[in-house]
C-alpha cells in the first residue's frame, strides 16, 4: 500500500498563529508533534515509511523534509514548484508511484493537517475500504455530521455497497436551514477530503476526466530525483480533486469513518478539540481573566487581560493580535485576504522563526536593511552559504562563536564583530556546551530568506 499526503495548505483560518511560511501542518498544536509528523506516524501503522509521499509547495520543502527526517529519513517529499490545487500534487504524486510500483497498488491521499486520534479507529476505516478499492472503486471517507456544519462540502449516499455505500453527488457548502435538512435525512456525511482507490484507477479517472493534467504526466522523469519540473507543472490547470474527478466519476464509493476527526480548519474547531476549564475557557499563555466564558485565549509573548467577556477567540503573537466572536471564526480569513492584500507582513512569518540548528527573531526591518537575533543551540550551526544581495554584520551577544568565512576560521567573544560581504561562502556555528546569540545587521537591495546559496549542510538543506 502506498500514500499520499497533501501538505501544500497556508491554513490562513488559523492566522496569526498559521503564516504562509509556517502554516498550521507544520504547528504543534495538541501535542509536542506537529500536525504532519502525526499524519506521517498514523500512515507507518500499516505501511513503510520509503511508502509514503509527501507533496508540498517549494517554499515549504524545506521545513517539511526537517520535520519527517525526524521520524524517518526513507520519506519521499516532492516540490510544487507552484501553487496548482489538490488535482495537479494528486496527479503528480500518482504518477511517481506508478513510475516506481505496480499498477494494481492501492494508495491512499489525505491532507497533512487533519487531527485524528484514535489510530486504531482509523486503521478499521483503512480495512473497510480496501476490498471496494481493490473493486476499482475509488473511496471517499466520510464524516457523520453531528451538527448542521456550513463550513464543510457534503457527500451524499445511495445504495449500500459492502461496508460502504455507492455516492450519489458531491454538494457544495451548504446554507444552515440545507445544512440541518442534510443531518435529518442521515443520507449526507462531511466530505473530509480522504481517499482510496488503486493507482491505476485514479489514473484511469484522470485520463478520463481530465486530459489536460494527464498528457502532462509522462513527461515527468522521477528516476534521476524527486522534483517536479517547472515547463510540465505550469501547464496543468489549477483544479481540486473533487471538481476534476470526485464530482464526475461513477466509480466512487464512501465508508464512514470509523475514528475522531476535526480539520481545525478554524479556531472554533481548535477550541472545540482542546481541554477546557470550569468556565469552559481555553487559556495558553500569561492570560488574566475575570468573568470570563466560553472563550479560546492565547498569549504567545505578552500579558493578556480579559473582562466580562464571552463567546470570544482572542489571540496574541510577538506581531499581531486577532480578536473575534468565537461563532464566526471562519471570517478570519477575509481578514487574512485584507492583509495578503495590503502586503503585510505578518501573513508570511512570526518574528520569531525555528530552525534544526536554534532560532532567529527579527528586531526591525525597513528599506534595504533587517536586524535580527540568532540563537545557535550547543553543538549546532548553520549551513556553509552566501548571499547575491546583502552583506551581513555580526555582533556576539552571549557565549562563543566560530565563524567559517571564505575558507579561514575566527573565534568570536562576546562583544566581539565579524563582516560577512555579499556573496562570501561563511557560516555560524557553535561548537560548545553554551548557547550562542548574536546580532545580525543585513543591507542590501534585496532583503529575503531566499537569498541563501547553500554549499554544505548537515541537515541535508542542499
Amino acid at each position: 500500500m502506498k500514500s499520499i499526503i497533501l501538505a501544500g495548505g497556508s491554513g490562513s483560518r488559523l492566522w496569526p498563529l498559521s503564516r504562509e511560511m509556517y502554516p498550521k501542518q507544520l504547528l504543534s498544536i495538541d501535542e509536542d508533534t506537529s500536525l504532519l509528523q502525526q499524519t506521517f506516524t498514523r500512515l507507518l501503522r500499516f505501511m513503510e515509511p520509503s511508502d509514503i509521499l509527501t507533496i508540498t509547495n517549494i517554499k515549504h520543502y524545506q521545513d517539511i523534509k526537517l520535520q519527517l527526517n525526524k521520524i524517518s529519513s526513507e520519506n519521499v517529499v516532492l516540490a510544487e514548484p507552484l501553487g496548482k490545487n489538490t488535482a495537479p500534487a494528486i496527479a503528480c504524486s500518482l504518477e511517481y508511484f506508478s513510475q516506481t510500483s505496480e499498477a494494481d497498488d492501492v494508495v491512499i491521499v489525505l491532507p497533512s493537517d487533519h487531527l485524528i486520534k484514535d489510530y486504531l479507529a482509523f486503521d478499521k476505516t483503512v480495512e473497510m475500504a480496501m476490498p471496494l478499492a481493490k473493486m476499482g472503486y475509488i473511496v471517499t471517507f466520510g464524516i457523520k455530521p453531528s451538527y448542521p456544519e456550513t463550513g464543510y462540502g457534503y457527500i451524499k449516499t445511495s445504495k449500500q455497497l459492502g461496508d460502504g455505500f455507492i455516492v450519489d453527488r458531491f454538494v457544495e457548502k451548504p446554507d444552515t436551514e440545507t445544512a440541518e435538512k442534510y443531518l435529518k435525512s442521515g443520507e449526507y456525511y462531511w466530505n473530509g477530503g480522504i481517499f482510496m482507490g488503486k493507482i491505476s484507477t485514479f489514473l484511469t479517472e484522470f485520463e478520463k476526466y481530465v486530459p489536460q493534467i494527464f498528457d502532462e504526466l509522462p513527461k515527468l522523469n522521477f528516476s534521476q530525483n524527486s522534483q517536479i519540473d517547472y515547463s510540465i507543472y505550469e501547464n496543468m490547470p489549477s483544479i481540486s480533486i473533487d471538481y476534476a474527478i470526485m464530482e464526475k466519476s461513477d466509480k466512487v464509493a464512501l465508508v464512514e469513518l470509523q475514528s475522531d476527526w476535526n480539520d481545525l480548519g478554524s479556531w472554533q474547531s481548535l477550541y472545540n478539540v482542546k481541554e477546557k476549564d470550569e468556565n469552559g475557557n481555553v487559556l495558553t499563555g500569561k492570560v488574566v481573566v475575570d468573568n470570563v466564558k466560553n472563550s479560546f485565549i492565547y498569549s504567545q509573548k505578552e500579558v493578556v487581560a480579559v473582562s466580562s467577556l464571552e463567546n470570544i477567540i482572542l489571540v496574541e503573537t510577538e506581531d499581531a493580535i486577532m480578536a473575534c466572536d468565537i461563532n464566526s471564526s471562519q471570517n478570519v480569513k477575509k481578514l487574512y485576504e485584507k492583509l495578503k492584500q495590503s502586503e503585510s507582513d505578518t501573513i508570511k512569518l512570526h518574528k520569531t522563526v525555528f530552525r534544526p540548528w536554534g532560532y532567529y527573531t527579527c528586531l526591525n526591518s525597513g528599506e534595504g536593511y533587517l536586524t535580527k537575533t540568532i540563537c545557535v543551540q550547543p553543538n549546532h550551526k548553520l549551513s556553509i552559504q552566501s548571499h547575491n544581495h546583502r552583506s551581513e554584520h555580526w555582533v556576539v551577544l552571549e557565549g562563543q562563536a566560530l565563524v567559517v568565512k571564505d575558507g579561514k576560521e575566527y573565534n568570536l567573544y562576546q562583544g566581539d564583530s565579524i563582516d560577512i560581504p555579499v556573496g562570501v561562502k561563511h557560516s555560524l556555528q557553535n561548537p560548545y556546551e553554551q548557547e550562542l546569540k548574536i546580532i545580525e545587521v543585513q543591507k542590501g537591495d534585496y532583503i529575503s530568506e531566499d537569498d541563501i546559496i547553500r554549499y554544505e549542510d548537515c541537515y541535508g538543506r542542499v
